[in-house]
C-alpha cells in the first residue's frame, strides 16, 4: 500500500491524460454550439397576427426592440409599439375604464389584456372611430365636441370607444342604459351628465353609426 510502481504511476497519468483530452473536445463541443450561426439553427421565433383598426397587425413575439414580449399588455403595445397614443393608461389595474378599447366589438380594458392573447382578434382604439379615407369624425366624437363632454381628454377615448359598442349594440338605448354602460368609466374633469347627452344625441343619428 505505500509507493506505486512504474505501472501504476503509468497507468494514472494516462488516465489523467484522457481525462484532460475528454475535456477539451467537451470544450469545442460547447464553443461550437454557442458560435453557431444563429441561420443555422431552427430560430423557433412565433408572431402574432390581429386586427388593428381593421388593418392586418403582425408583431413577432420576444424581448428584442420591436418585438411582442410575453408580458405586454395590449395598452402597452398599442402605444409603445404601435404607436397608437389615443388609447391612455391611468390606473393600470382595469379600474378607471381610460384605456377601453374593443375587441371583436366588446369594450375591455386594454391594461389587463396580453398581446399574445389577441391572435386572430380585432381591436379597435379610438383611431379607428373616424372615417379611414375622409378623416371625417365619427357622430359620436362630433357629439362629445357639441355638449362639451371633456375637458383633459385623457379619459374621453375609453368613454368614445365604450359608447361606441353601446351603439352598435343598442341603437336607441334609454338614459339608464347608457349611463350602466360608462358605469366603469371614471372622469374628475367633467359633469357625465354631459357624456350621456352626447351620446344621447349620437344615438338620434343612429344610421351613421358604423359597426
Amino acid at each position: 500500500m505505500g509507493r506505486r510502481g512504474p505501472v501504476a504511476k503509468k497507468i494514472a497519468r494516462r488516465a489523467l491524460e484522457k481525462a484532460a483530452s475528454i475535456d477539451k473536445r467537451s470544450s469545442r463541443d460547447e464553443n461550437a454550439i454557442l458560435t453557431e450561426p444563429s441561420e443555422a439553427r431552427p430560430s423557433g421565433r412565433h408572431k402574432i397576427r390581429f386586427k388593428v383598426n381593421d388593418q392586418p397587425c403582425e408583431l413577432e413575439v420576444g424581448n428584442r426592440f420591436g418585438m411582442v414580449d410575453p408580458s405586454h399588455t395590449l395598452a402597452h403595445t398599442l402605444r409603445e409599439t404601435l404607436g397608437l397614443t389615443g388609447t391612455k393608461i391611468a390606473c393600470n389595474h382595469g379600474a378607471c375604464g381610460a384605456c377601453t378599447v374593443l375587441m371583436d366589438g366588446k369594450p375591455v380594458p386594454s391594461c389587463m389584456v396580453l398581446t399574445v392573447e389577441c391572435e386572430e382578434r380585432s381591436i379597435t382604439t379610438i383611431e379607428g372611430l373616424e372615417d379611414p379615407k375622409t378623416g371625417r369624425l365619427h357622430p359620436l366624437q362630433r357629439a362629445f365636441i357639441d355638449h362639451g363632454a371633456f375637458q383633459c381628454g385623457f379619459c374621453t377615448p375609453g368613454m368614445l370607444v365604450a359608447s361606441r359598442a353601446l351603439l352598435n349594440r343598442n341603437p336607441s338605448p334609454t338614459e339608464e342604459e347608457i349611463k350602466e354602460a360608462l358605469s366603469g368609466h371614471f372622469c374628475r374633469c367633467i359633469s357625465h351628465y354631459q357624456v350621456v347627452s352626447a351620446v344621447t344625441e349620437a344615438a338620434g343619428k343612429g344610421g351613421e353609426i358604423d359597426a
